[in-house]
């Protein structure tokens, strides 16, 4: 079985972010995206409320999420969420929730002090930044990784190097990794 995320609400809004993060799901996947209809409703609610699109660009969005990926949506129980008492913030049972259901190895989030290590344990499952995340996932397919940026780059019309760009401010460590790889790969020729 392939090492499964959710992936929380705020990794799903940054566009140039989520794009990398679905890219390496995708066959050859690298892991198993999971969400819940809570976590994609906030993607909605942030696109609209936060970034100004349109209910049809939310719309969208999210059709696209779940027709690319239909296995990773995850229902979740409410006697479930409820029963996560030891989560800081109770808004945010619903991620650990929706780990717990899709036996899920991790979370990836920006909000990781939202999921203390002393909480989550107990469920099998760690928190991770995305740049954490991407990091452990270039590191395990450096190639993969490399020709999943290529196709994100091509499929905008992009080098490589703009999309390390888009990335840096939100995946820095992943971002110097990358542009590592590019000038081994450049010595190498």
């Amino acid at each position: 079985m392939k090492y499964s995320a959710v992936l929380d609400a705020c990794v799903l809004v940054p566009m140039p972010l989520c794009d990398t993060l679905l890219r390496l799901a995708e066959e050859p996947a690298i892991y198993r995206p999971l969400w819940s209809e809570q976590i994609l409703l906030e993607v909605g609610n942030a696109l609209e409320k936060k970034l100004n699109r349109t209910r049809l660009q939310r719309e969208r969005r999210i059709h696209a999420m779940q027709s690319a990926f239909p296995e990773a949506e995850i229902i979740v129980p409410m006697y479930l969420v409820k029963a996560i008492t030891r989560i800081p913030d109770p808004s945010d049972r619903h991620v650990v929730a929706a780990a717990i259901s899709g036996s899920a190895d991790a979370i990836v989030t920006l909000n990781t002090k939202h999921f203390p290590a002393d909480c989550i344990e107990q469920y099998g499952l760690v928190c991770q930044t995305p740049d954490e995340f991407l990091v452990q996932q270039f590191h395990l397919a450096p190639d993969l990784v490399l020709d999943k940026l290529d196709s994100q780059a091509a499929a905008l019309g992009l080098e490589r190097p703009l999309i390390i760009q888009k990335l840096r401010k939100m995946v820095p460590s992943f971002a110097s990794l990358l542009e590592l790889g590019i000038v081994g790969a450049d010595e190498g020729k």
